[in-house]
């Protein structure tokens, strides 16, 4: 039986949870890159990042903070870190008035094996769109699907031209449903 993934999302429909802001660098100024965590590359940092709670309520162990950024708490980076050691950075952050421990979660891998064919629809950026630097890559896909035969070893990546989503093998969902991570939301790709 091939391997299973999916993407890993933050619920954001969960009642009452928190939302978390901007990640700050130690000088208390908004980092100047915080896309880089979403590149599928090691990041390169040189402060610790604080995160601003942006909406109190419930902390959870996977969200996301602003751009996208996977926020996780200590024991969750643990079991990645365990996991995953390949495929990711666990970037130690503190978040305003919290005694746990949470990390920025990097993913390091980034794997070309978006299914064009068996997504439900892919669009790509077109000379008319007015972005050359741009033409040719991903602008959307919906209902993405990947092809398991072109991951190789990894257990957490972006996928490339669409890292915007970050996946886990099967492996990994169910490790994580195991310690009942609270905040996260899998669909199979």
């Amino acid at each position: 039986m091939p391997m299973r993934y999916f993407d890993l999302a933050d619920d954001v429909y969960l009642p009452k949870r928190w939302e978390l802001g901007h990640p700050l660098g130690a000088n208390g100024h908004p980092l100047e890159d915080p896309w880089q965590f979403r590149v599928g590359a090691r990041a390169q940092l040189t402060d610790r990042i604080q995160l601003p709670v942006k909406t109190s309520g419930t902390p959870l162990d996977f969200s996301h903070a602003a751009f996208s950024i996977p926020v996780v708490h200590v024991r969750v980076a643990s079991l990645l870190a365990e996991m995953a050691p390949h495929d990711v950075d666990i970037i130690p952050a503190g978040i305003q008035g919290q005694p746990d421990q949470f990390c920025i979660l990097n993913a390091t891998r980034l794997v070309q094996c978006i299914d064009d064919k068996a997504s439900g629809e892919v669009r790509y950026w077109r000379p008319e769109d007015g972005r050359p630097e741009k033409t040719g890559q991903y602008r959307a896909v919906y209902q993405m699907r990947i092809d398991p035969s072109k991951v190789g070893d990894a257990k957490i990546f972006r996928t490339w031209g669409w890292t915007i989503a970050l996946i886990v093998s099967e492996e990994i969902k169910k490790a994580l449903e195991r310690i009942e991570a609270t905040g996260t939301k899998f669909k199979q790709v």
